[in-house]
């Protein structure tokens, strides 16, 4: 059982806006804006008399600083350079020395320096958000925002470089949706009367992507996703190499090139071009991306270049007259290896579906899956795998999450399946159990993931893998035998993060953790390896950790015979229409509602944005973007949320992300807001609607202003999906097609009275019945005392229950498919399964 802990939290005071650098006389002369600083510069390196020279003698005569003939004489050699400024030396050293702006302007002032202090008075105008660079997908709306405040009214105008974007004198320069034809560098000038102040540099980057790149919403601030990878090649000398890459993210990426594991000088832009081969440029490429403190890497690629005389040789079929002998060397010839990673296996696309339950109902709360759930989708994500992250689902909830990533499969696709919670197998079947599962639950109320396995392979996917954080002891309170027929299939790959008849731990910590499966996958999981080499790799590492040592053992289980890794490039296939518009569909459901800026008839403005934890967690953060003078101070909530959503108002508004219990975006988010989270976004019926509340206080008068404006933000991320109707009864994966489901259809199971009963004894019988074809051995699974009641199979054998009477068979109750042939594929498709066991 994992076990969890209550975290209590202390929520940190609200820190005031930044004031602007002219505000402050406190100020270091080193900290000043670079537009302040290179003005300054220029009025003191043309004036004559009361230039940097006069302003070094009084900085002289002060005891405080130190300003000596040297000093001087290292400044005035700055105008033999270009561009050279010997203020900027000398403002550089006085504030090296601890000079702040008071000081400065005392000693302009000395001087008599009118149009030196002119530069340092401040300009009234206040920029709160600059814009920020990105990149983005072609297609997808893009919002640049420059929020300022001044003495009286503001006014915007938006840059294009030099030039002046049409139409774009409001805050928000809006792209709907953004071209290629728009990336580029912008800026933002802010007026207020006579005085300008311009914003930052804004640099657009516009990625041409496929919409099949589905799932895609803009990251958190510092978290880049790579969408395009670069491409093996084959290549001659003299040809030319372009190799690309390409992320999203906020802020813009960077990027560096690496050939065989060094950075490759000036090879820092998206894209990499070698105009002229030779032979010194083949070897294994990958990029490098950075954004903010996040890093991840592309995927690696062989470049190959062959000589002409070589290429020549390789294509004997094409007639080519050669009028002169071409000498070859033994080197021109390649190895099979050199050629062995353009051979190696991809996917048509990558999926995952990640499920974390932690506040159950009727059952004891975990805490770990959460921190789970978050970091196995930042990894994927990196793998290129369009992940889906949900927390806290009902039975029908998980059932219709299965149903609308089995719509995003279709041949070829990695597909993968991670579930973090409580669990249960029977018989060789895992069960996952929803929050909302009674107490004790049945099979009928959880999710086999034998039978999403079995429709996994319907749609004949090039990769099956799950992943299950869960324990696996014996539910004796469910006493039905599961009916899965699979195919025989070499791509199946189960990863247990306990072996048979054992518990997943939790770490007992203050704080959140990982289970013990992820906190030593998360370490392996970007290698380039077979993924069953890489948990093979995870399992020798969990032995070493002494905590769980003979109670939690990694268990492997593969039919997989292709040297298949969750790390291989995409190459796409044919999409059918339905598939295109189920991607469509699933794209919509992660973006996120664009910004909003509500503007009061008292002249408030509250910038409102969003970030989404997870698919079906969306946090919501205001900020005060322009406060008139006359109020003393003011403040925006959220009120009237939909009662469906079920959220703490005691976890609402609160001035850090961390006291709303969203401590996984602590450092992503902006500061000096107010954030709420809601969980659970995909309970919503209706469009998400929700009053802002801003109440005034004025400092001519005692009472509290209140105003009130209603917000529609339609359905965000998964809400979309309508994860909340009820499963269909029908529904492909109802639970394991178990013969006693009221769900499941005639036609998958012809013995729908039939029952079995759990064993109180077990013995080995020969496989006599052939309704006992499941798709994995009959473990006996061990019983949640601590005592074992059953064994693998060996041989021919298989550990029956005695002792109990059994149900007498009719014809009609034997499934259809199990005839002596099926029986037999059954058994080699066994036979094919590899098990790595580590004795818990």
């Amino acid at each position: 059982m994992r076990t969890r802990e209550a975290v209590s939290v202390s929520a940190g005071a609200r820190q005031s806006p930044i004031m602007s650098d002219m505000n402050d006389n406190s100020l270091n002369i080193n900290l000043l804006k670079e537009s302040v600083l290179k003005r300054l510069c220029e009025t003191l390196d043309k004036a004559n008399n009361k230039g940097w020279r006069k302003l070094g003698e009084i900085v002289k005569n002060d005891k405080r600083f130190k300003m000596s003939v040297d000093d001087m004489d290292m400044c005035s050699l700055k105008v033999l350079e270009v561009d050279g400024s010997p203020s900027r030396v000398m403002l550089k050293h006085m504030g090296d020395q601890g000079c702040v702006l008071g000081d400065l302007m005392g000693f302009l002032q000395i001087m008599g320096h009118t149009d030196a202090l002119q530069c340092l008075k401040p300009s009234g105008i206040q920029i709160l958000v600059h814009p920020q660079s990105v990149a983005v997908i072609a297609g997808h709306n893009l919002r640049l925002s420059c929020y300022a405040v001044g003495s009286s009214h503001v006014q915007f105008q938006w840059f294009r470089k030099t030039e002046e974007v049409p139409h774009s004198s409001s805050p928000d320069l809006v792209f709907s949706p953004v071209q290629l034809k728009d990336a580029g560098f912008y800026i933002c000038r802010v007026n207020c009367g006579n005085s300008c102040e311009f914003s930052h540099w804004a640099q657009v980057d516009v990625l041409d992507v496929p919409p099949r790149y589905g799932l895609v919403s803009l990251p958190s601030e510092g978290r880049p996703r790579v969408l395009i990878q670069p491409q093996p090649q084959r290549l001659l000398v003299g040809d030319s190499l372009f190799l690309e890459c390409g992320a999203i993210g906020r802020p813009l990426p960077q990027y560096q090139w690496y050939r065989n594991g060094a950075p490759i000088k000036k090879a820092t832009k998206r894209k990499y071009n070698v105009q002229y081969l030779t032979a010194e440029h083949q070897g294994r490429y990958r990029c490098e991306i950075c954004c903010s403190s996040e890093r991840t890497w592309s995927n690696e690629v062989d470049v190959i270049i062959e000589s002409p005389c070589h290429s020549e040789m390789k294509q004997p079929q094409i007639a080519i007259h050669i009028s002169e002998a071409t000498e070859c060397s033994e080197d021109d010839f390649l190895t099979n290896d050199q050629y062995y990673s353009l051979e190696k296996p991809y996917a048509t696309d990558k999926v995952a579906l990640l499920m974390g339950n932690l506040t159950y109902r009727n059952h004891p709360q975990l805490k770990a899956p959460m921190v789970d759930v978050y970091d196995l989708t930042n990894l994927l994500r990196q793998l290129n795998f369009k992940v889906v992250s949900l927390l806290d689902l009902t039975e029908s909830e998980m059932r219709n999450a299965v149903e609308e990533f089995l719509s995003l499969l279709h041949k070829g696709v990695y597909g993968l399946l991670y579930y973090a919670g409580h669990g249960y197998e029977n018989f060789g079947h895992s069960f996952m159990v929803p929050v909302d599962a009674p107490n004790p639950y049945h099979s009928a109320n959880c999710l086999c993931v034998q039978s999403i396995l079995k429709l996994m392979q319907e749609k004949e996917t090039g990769l099956n893998v799950f992943l299950l954080d869960m324990c696996r002891k014996r539910n004796f309170h469910d006493d039905v035998m599961p009916n899965v027929m699979l195919k025989v299939t070499a791509n199946i790959v189960f990863g247990y993060a306990t072996c048979q008849d054992a518990e997943a731990f939790e770490l007992s910590s203050s704080g959140f953790t990982n289970g013990v499966f992820i906190k030593f996958l998360k370490g392996r999981l970007l290698e380039d390896q077979k993924i069953t080499v890489l948990l093979d790799r995870v399992a020798e590492d969990m032995g070493q950790f002494d905590p769980t040592k003979g109670k939690q053992a990694l268990e492997i289980r593969s039919s997989l015979s292709e040297r298949r890794s969750l790390a291989d490039s995409i190459c796409p296939g044919e999409y059918s229409h339905p598939g295109q518009a189920h991607d469509l569909h699933w794209i919509k459901a992660h973006e996120l509602p664009e910004s909003k800026v509500l503007d009061y008839d008292c002249g408030v403005q509250i910038k409102m944005d969003f970030a989404a934890e997870f698919s079906n967690v969306l946090v919501i953060y205001t900020s005060i973007v322009n406060k008139p003078e006359e109020m003393l101070s003011c403040q925006a909530h959220i009120t009237n949320l939909p009662l469906e959503l079920d959220v703490d108002p005691k976890l609402m508004n609160k001035e850090t992300v961390e006291a709303t219990g969203s401590f996984l975006l602590s450092g992503s988010l902006p500061q000096h807001c107010l954030y709420t989270r809601l969980g659970s976004i995909q309970k919503l019926r209706d469009d998400l609607a929700f009053t802002v509340c801003l109440q005034v206080q004025f400092k001519s008068l005692e009472d509290v202003v209140q105003w009130n404006m209603d917000v529609n933000i339609g359905k965000p991320l998964t809400a979309k999906l309508d994860l909340n109707r009820p499963a269909r009864k029908n529904s492909c994966q109802q639970t394991c097609l178990m013969p006693h489901s009221p769900s499941t259809s005639p036609s998958h199971s012809p013995a729908s009275d039939r029952r079995f009963h759990s064993p109180s004894l077990c013995s080995p019988q020969h496989r006599a019945n052939p309704y006992l074809n499941v798709c994995e051995p009959l473990f006996g699974a061990a019983g949640g005392h601590g005592y074992h009641l059953g064994v693998p199979t060996h041989g021919d054998h298989t550990y029956m229950c005695e002792n109990v009477p059994s149900s007498p068979l009719t014809p009609q109750s034997i499934p259809i498919e199990t005839t002596d042939d099926m029986e037999d594929m059954q058994n080699d498709f066994m036979s094919s399964l590899q098990f790595y066991n580590r004795p818990c």
